[in-house]
C-alpha cells in the first residue's frame, strides 16, 4: 500500500443520531486502496451504522464522507453509481427470492451499469464460479443454504466491479458449519487485493486477514492498529476488556 495515495474513502467527524440516541459520535477514518479493515466491537457500538452511512443507506447527522476526494453528500453525486462502486454485502443476504442465483447477479448490472444481458451474464458466471457456486446458477434462494446464499450475494457485489466492498457481519446469520465457506471466499478476495471493510465477530478472520483492525465502542473508534497491535498488545482498557470476553 502506497501511503502517498489519497484515501479511497475518508470519514471526517462522522456523526449519526436516531432521535436522542447518538450512535456515531465522532468517527474519523481513512481507507486506502487494497486495504482490508476489520471493524470489531460489541453490539450497539455503531459498527453497522458506520457501514450504512458509508453506503448512504443511512444519512449522516453530521460530518463528511469522501470517496476519491469528493464529498458524497454533495449535490452532484449520483447515488446508484456511487453505490455500485461501494458495494455492500448484508448479514441477511438481501437476494431476490423470485430470481435465480444467476439473475440476482445479472439484473443489477443491467439496471445500474447498463450492461447488455450477454455481457452481464458472462461477468456474473465468472464471479459465481469464483465463489464456488457454478452448480447453482439456476437455483432460487429458497433452494440454497445460508452459506450458499451469502456466496451468491458476494458474487453479485463482485459483478458490479466495485472499488470497495462493505461486509456487514456477513457470517452472523449462518450456521457454524457454513461460516468457514464464506470466510474462505473473503480470504481469497483479500489476497486478490480487493478493498474491504468488514464488520465481523470472527476474531480469527480479523487477526489473519486484516491490514488494520478497528475497535469501536460507544460510537467512537477507541483504538486502531495492525492485528498484532490490537490482539497482541491493545493500549486501551476498553479494548482489553472486550477482547478478554471474546477471545
Amino acid at each position: 500500500m502506497n501511503e502517498n495515495n489519497k484515501p479511497i474513502i475518508e470519514l471526517s467527524h462522522l456523526k449519526k443520531s436516531f432521535g436522542d440516541h447518538d450512535v456515531l459520535r465522532d468517527i474519523n477514518l481513512s481507507v486506502h486502496r487494497g486495504e482490508v479493515i476489520s471493524v470489531i466491537g460489541s453490539s450497539g457500538s455503531g459498527k453497522s451504522t458506520m457501514l450504512r452511512c458509508i453506503n448512504l443507506l443511512e444519512t449522516p447527522t453530521g460530518g463528511s464522507i469522501f470517496y476519491e476526494g469528493q464529498d458524497i453528500q454533495g449535490k452532484d453525486i449520483k447515488l446508484t453509481s456511487y453505490r455500485s462502486k461501494v458495494e455492500m454485502v448484508f448479514q441477511q443476504f438481501n437476494l431476490f427470492n423470485n430470481m435465480t442465483a444467476l439473475d440476482n447477479c445479472v439484473k443489477p448490472q443491467m439496471i445500474v451499469l447498463k450492461r447488455t444481458r450477454d455481457e452481464a451474464e458472462k461477468i456474473a458466471r465468472e464471479y459465481i464460479e469464483k465463489v464456488g457456486m457454478s452448480a447453482y446458477v439456476n437455483a432460487k434462494p429458497a433452494q440454497l443454504s445460508g452459506g450458499q446464499k451469502q456466496r451468491i450475494a458476494i458474487a453479485r457485489a463482485l459483478s458490479m466491479n466495485p472499488d470497495v466492498i462493505l461486509f456487514d457481519e456477513p457470517t452472523s446469520a449462518l450456521d457454524p458449519e457454513m461460516v468457514g465457506e464464506v470466510l474462505e471466499v473473503m480470504q481469497g478476495l483479500a489476497k486478490a487485493g480487493y478493498t474491504m471493510i468488514v464488520v465481523t465477530h470472527e476474531m480469527g478472520f480479523a487477526r489473519e486477514v486484516s491490514d488494520r483492525v478497528i475497535f469501536m465502542d460507544g460510537g467512537y473508534i477507541v483504538e486502531e492498529g495492525t492485528p498484532e497491535e490490537i490482539f497482541g498488545n491493545p493500549k486501551q482498557e476498553r479494548t482489553r476488556a472486550f477482547l478478554s470476553k471474546v477471545l
